[in-house]
């Protein structure tokens, strides 16, 4: 029996290290499959899954950055590992994780999982995964462990707290687990202190650009913390890229001065560098970003804001909020005292919400479709002696495209009525303050009367729409499918 036990022992052992060996590394990262997707995870206390597809362009911007951050881990021969799933290949793997998009990272930690929620450069994949593996701020007891910890880093966030339990050191430790793109380090070391001019108490935070350091003022609480990090932490004028989306929408700093500039001309000679002073007067306040115009990528982004590229450059702000509120200035002058000037009119609340509009038509009114414009649109569905059904749509919309014959339809059959009237717009060319479109094709119907505002939501036929402006509004079926606005982070 014991030879038989022993030789059990044995097979398992040699069961295992085949199972190891069967695991491909690319660029030192693991390469799941269905047949060992369970057994890395189960043998690893830490990993770290994307789940990736070939063709993804934020796929194949992330994979240099991914592979930067296992051969960190590598070197301080860390129990973290880093592994990525091809879901095309693996679709079982993709549907069993809920996997809607690419790409999606989640970290396994002793078989449990959780989203990652970092960005998408291997300094900050390397701080976030070590954040979740050990103490939410690395203890610097000497002056070389504190130099090392900011030469390894990009950017990092120092506490220089002696008494541990202060207000003060709690709200920071707080913070140190909130914030999950930057490493943080707490020291009570004098030398230290003397070493980086730093007073008990204080929290700076070193980079590699722009001042080298920031020091926080003001009354230390998380939430301050947390903006001071948020700004402090990006250039003074962000650079738009895959890469920086995320920090820069999913950040404190909700209000965005955006250039749309040409590299190529040399804009950011002429208009972006003389800005950063105007961009450090209100760093806490406002993200300056640039987009530039002559990346293929960026084209939506000049659709999203109704540009054209002989408008470059160009400035705007955003406000984020549930939708994404744009203004425009007055004149198309990019001088320093000229953004100064547009920057605090805005946060002073006296520049008005900038709603894109297309020109009126000639012919708007000439088909049984009526054809609406922003600057038309209330004259004409606010009537209050007609029922007017509107579609919003967008021109890229399948479900839009698929409408067309049958909204015509509609159209003819209600052309001689003087009580209803069938309208569309483009509402990706048009934007309305009282109405927010968030998909494709959204139906209002503005009752005569009163001019409540009733959604359609029925079977889009002929006899659906029919039946809806008879009357029949409380008896819709379930609502079809639409196609959803581009996101912040699609754009």
């Amino acid at each position: 029996m014991r030879l038989l036990s022993a030789f059990g022992l044995v097979l398992a052992f040699a069961t295992v290290a085949l199972a190891a060996e069967e695991v491909k590394t690319e660029d030192g990262v693991l390469v799941l499959t269905k047949d060992n997707f369970d057994s890395v995870i189960a043998d690893n206390e830490f990993v770290l899954v994307e789940f990736y597809a070939p063709w993804c362009g934020h796929c194949k911007a992330l994979a240099p950055e991914y592979a930067k951050a296992a051969k960190v881990l590598a070197d301080k021969e860390s129990n973290i590992k880093l592994a990525k799933v091809d879901a095309t290949v693996e679709p079982e793997l993709a549907e069993k994780y809920g996997i809607r998009g690419y790409p999606t990272l989640k970290f396994f930690r002793s078989g449990s999982q959780v989203d990652y929620t970092g960005g998408r450069e291997q300094d900050t994949i390397v701080s976030w995964l070590e954040k979740k593996t050990g103490p939410a701020a690395k203890e610097l007891e000497t002056v070389e462990a504190a130099e090392e910890f900011l030469k390894e880093n990009n950017v990092a966030v120092v506490g220089f707290f002696k008494d541990r339990d202060s207000k003060e050191a709690k709200a920071f430790m707080s913070t140190a687990v909130a914030v999950d793109d930057y490493p943080f380090g707490v020291t009570s070391s004098e030398e230290v202190y003397a070493k980086y001019e730093a007073k008990c108490g204080s929290v700076i935070l070193f980079k590699h650009f722009d001042e080298g350091k920031a020091v926080f003022e003001g009354e230390a609480t998380e939430e301050a913390l947390k903006k001071f990090v948020t700004a402090q932490a990006l250039p003074l004028i962000v650079d738009f890229s895959h890469e920086t989306a995320q920090k820069i929408f999913g950040g404190e700093i909700k209000s965005h001065l955006l250039f749309f500039i040409s590299k190529e001309a040399g804009h950011l000679k002429e208009f972006v560098e003389p800005a950063k002073e105007v961009a450090k007067k209100f760093r806490e306040q406002i993200l300056f970003v640039t987009i530039d115009a002559d990346q293929e990528d960026h084209t939506r982004i000049l659709e999203f804001f109704g540009m054209k590229k002989d408008e470059v450059p160009s400035l705007r702000i955003i406000r984020l909020e549930e939708d994404m509120a744009k203004y425009k200035p007055e004149t198309n002058d990019l001088s320093a005292d000229k953004i100064l000037e547009f920057v605090q009119s805005f946060l002073d609340g006296k520049v008005k919400q900038h709603l894109l509009s297309q020109d009126l038509p000639e012919d708007w009114d000439k088909e049984p479709v009526k054809v609406l414009v922003a600057t038309k649109f209330d004259e004409v569905a606010f009537d209050k002696t007609k029922d007017v059904l509107v579609e919003f749509y967008a021109p890229w919309c399948g479900h839009c495209k698929q409408l067309v014959p049958i909204y015509d339809k509609l159209g003819e059959k209600y052309k001689d009525s003087d009580s209803v009237v069938i309208a569309k717009i483009d509402a990706t060319a048009n934007e309305l303050e009282h109405t927010k479109i968030s998909s494709f094709p959204t139906i209002y119907l503005y009752r005569k009367g009163d001019n409540e505002k009733v959604e359609f939501k029925g079977e889009r036929t002929l006899e659906g729409f029919v039946k809806f402006l008879e009357g029949e509004k409380d008896e819709q079926p379930e609502e079809e499918e639409k196609e959803d606005k581009p996101t912040k982070d699609e754009l």
